[in-house]
């Protein structure tokens, strides 16, 4: 399962939820904000997915990704993910990430621009009131190059603060 959409949507309130409630054995997680090589890694983070994590379990292997250690500004550690649990990747890119799972459920999560700044900027506690410009002009440069709409099987749009 992918769930893309801006941020501040409420993508990772709905994958939280996701995967509580999920049958049997919860899926792997993987939140993108764990992988973007700091906050111009939008791009970088989905390609780095498409090529060490989803390729090699839709193969049967193990799926590789490196985390992003945001305290020291530089790559943490190799995460691994084995085959034969479910995946769910959320995040800005998500779509990006699991292009190659053609038959991956694409859920797009969306709100008003003023929405999803408010839940964005209370939810990061200030730290990410000087890199909401920037990021929210790189997302809409992605959309625009990527086109992800004609994928999505699912579309929710939240409201509220």
């Amino acid at each position: 399962m992918l769930i893309d959409g801006p941020s501040g949507a409420g993508k990772s309130t709905l994958a939280d939820a996701l995967v509580e409630a999920w049958p049997g054995t919860a899926p792997t997680l993987v939140r993108l904000d764990d992988v973007y090589p700091g906050w111009s890694g939008l791009d970088a983070a989905g390609e780095h997915l498409a090529r060490t994590l989803v390729p090699p379990l839709l193969r049967g292997g193990v799926g590789r990704w490196r985390r992003w250690d945001w305290a020291a500004g530089r790559p943490g550690a190799v995460e691994m993910s084995r085959p034969g649990n479910a995946l769910v990747i959320e995040g800005c890119g998500a779509f990006t990430a699991g292009r190659a799972a053609s038959r991956a459920v694409r859920v797009w999560v969306e709100a008003s621009d003023r929405v999803r700044r408010q839940r964005a900027l209370d939810r990061d506690e200030g730290r990410f009131d000087p890199y909401w410009e920037m990021w929210d002009a790189q997302w809409r440069r992605h959309v625009r190059r990527t086109a992800p709409a004609p994928g999505v099987a699912v579309r929710l749009r939240t409201v509220g603060a």
